[in-house]
């Protein structure tokens, strides 16, 4: 694929939390950038990891880290929203909405003041909530306003299944939908591991999946909670994921992620956003790919989007 036209990478972050840094810090070993901007609430928190990520420099590739006001978003390709409340123990992500909202509310128009068109990352929770609202206060075109979607949750399932069949995960193929949460969405019926349908590698292996379905599918979907129950906060895989996006659009590979989106008619949905396969590149989302699905999974997509238009239209939005 042809690169980015930009030839200075810059992104900024917004919020230099847990989430923020570890996107940071995995950016600079990965080198996929030429600026890195942060933003915090509190000044110092930023200037101290710009710091402390400047001092590593000598050994990773160029590059200028910055801490400052909304006026390092200018020139950003990027600007990822990371700020605002972390959920807690027992909390969900629909619980976080309306002390998350205001957040953005506030941000968005301060970065539009520096940059009229940047393609905006939206990471905070509930992310579908916001990624909406964030498309809303902006005014940008959908596809400029996109979350991380469940890129993470995919990851996850990737994995599980590669530790049942003892494979590498990057040979196995699979999508969770829907929204980023409690009523996410396998898609069962896609999956493949090196190309084969999930169903045929079971034959050939002589390992069925059907009794470990249920467990994955709640393992998958329950993850946040218990890492969060461990240690506090979710931040490596996350980081990882964002990273993933990055490169995407930053080197225009038309990568198929399931980054979040405003639905414009896909199965039958329609204002709201949530997660789709979407081939990403230089302008965010291209396309998103709506194949078929099997009616268990139609259904239970649909049931997502509604859980989360009920928790758009308590919000006001």
């Amino acid at each position: 694929m042809q690169p980015n036209q930009y030839s200075h990478r810059k992104v900024t972050i917004i919020g230099t939390g847990l989430v923020g840094m570890s996107y940071a810090y995995a950016m600079t070993i990965k080198g996929l950038v030429r600026e890195i901007g942060l933003i915090n609430r509190t000044a110092a928190r930023a200037e101290g990891e710009a710091m402390d990520l400047s001092h590593g420099l000598p050994f990773v590739k160029p590059m200028d880290i910055q801490a400052g006001g909304y006026e390092l978003c200018r020139d950003a390709q990027i600007v990822v929203i990371a700020a605002g409340a972390n959920q807690k123990e027992g909390e969900t992500r629909l619980d976080l909405a309306k002390r998350n909202v205001k957040i953005v509310e506030d941000i968005v128009p301060k970065i539009l003041e520096h940059n009229s068109n940047p393609i905006l990352l939206i990471v905070s929770n509930p992310v579908d909530i916001l990624t909406h609202v964030a498309l809303k206060v902006s005014g940008l075109p959908s596809q400029r306003v996109i979350s991380s979607g469940t890129v993470l949750d995919t990851m996850r399932f990737r994995h599980l299944l590669s530790e049942f069949y003892d494979v590498d995960p990057r040979n196995v193929h699979g999508y969770v939908i829907g929204e980023h949460g409690d009523s996410e969405v396998p898609v069962w019926s896609r999956v493949n591991i090196a190309g084969i349908p999930l169903d045929d590698y079971c034959e050939s292996c002589g390992k069925s999946i059907e009794a470990r379905k249920i467990a994955i599918e709640n393992d998958v979907r329950t993850a946040a909670y218990d890492v969060i129950e461990k240690k506090q906060a979710t931040y490596y895989a996350i980081g990882l994921a964002m990273i993933r996006i990055t490169e995407a659009v930053l080197m225009n590979q038309h990568s198929v992620l399931t980054v979040g989106t405003l639905m414009q008619g896909e199965y039958g949905l329609k204002d709201v956003c949530l997660s789709l396969p979407s081939i990403v590149g230089a302008q965010g989302v291209d396309r998103v790919l709506a194949n078929p699905l099997a009616d268990s999974e139609l259904h239970a997509l649909r049931e997502s989007a509604r859980i989360l238009r009920e928790g758009l239209d308590s919000i006001g939005y």
